[in-house]
């Protein structure tokens, strides 16, 4: 079983260190994204990622820092790194070191730059957006430049688990980086509801936060199968069998 969730936009590389490390598996073609963007000026990246020309100016930078091979003098762990409402929900900060090697085989991050970063990853600061629509060498946007490498790579991962399944805590953008039909896993698609006036409804800011509570949820109780997801009950959240499908389960909270 993996887990996907999304990268986050806020970075922090002040936080605690960790030894281990891992190296993202297709850096190459992370070299080839970093490479073209280099080439932009920050009104350009402005522009591309409509975003404040402060932060253009931040990423215009970190494009021109971009260098391999990644240390840990001049990179870091991604889910160290990633800050935002996903990983709130994530006690990164007390992990053991039984938790972190349990996150690196159970827990993917997706990522526009990268395509898709285990927890140990090494990662340098960047802003790339899944649904940036960076023409490349591939086609028009990053879907097409990552094609069907970010599920094959998946597929390769999953050969060594007993219940090979996709849960995917990811939003919408990122996951339709996910090329479905090279995909040969089980997906199973969480959504997270709130009772509102008597009526259960997505609210996008609680929601990012309970998938991170999720992934939270697994790493700390070594969840290894799909059905002990419906033991999660952080922060009020229960599964609700009557408002879910058999690969699209729901949990609510009132």
């Amino acid at each position: 079983m993996l887990m996907l969730i999304s990268p986050a936009k806020t970075l922090d590389y002040t936080g605690a260190d960790f030894a281990r490390f891992t190296l993202p598996a297709i850096l190459d073609r992370s070299e080839v994204l970093a490479k073209q963007l280099s080439t932009y000026q920050a009104s350009e990246l402005s522009a591309l990622m409509k975003i404040s020309d402060k932060l253009a100016d931040l990423n215009y930078q970190r494009y021109q820092d971009f260098q391999t091979p990644f240390t840990l003098d001049n990179a870091k762990q991604a889910l160290l790194v990633f800050k935002g409402d996903v990983y709130k929900g994530m006690t990164v900060e007390d992990y053991t070191d039984e938790d972190l090697a349990f996150a690196q085989d159970h827990l993917r991050i997706l990522s526009g730059l990268y395509g898709v970063l285990r927890p140990l990853d090494l990662m340098q600061p960047y802003r790339l957006e899944m649904g940036t629509k960076l023409a490349n060498e591939k086609g028009k946007n990053l879907y097409e430049f990552w094609g069907a490498q970010i599920s094959e790579l998946l597929n390769a991962e999953l050969q060594s688990h007993d219940d090979p399944c996709i849960v995917n805590l990811a939003s919408n953008e990122y996951f339709k980086s996910v090329d479905r039909e090279t995909l040969k896993a089980r997906v199973l698609n969480i959504d997270f509801k709130e009772n509102k006036e008597g009526d259960y409804r997505i609210v996008a800011i609680y929601a990012k936060r309970a998938r991170g509570l999720m992934a939270d949820f697994v790493i700390r109780n070594r969840i290894e199968t799909v059905e002990a997801l419906q033991g999660f009950d952080a922060e009020g959240y229960t599964f609700r069998e009557s408002l879910s499908e058999p690969d699209h389960w729901i949990f609510c909270r009132d």
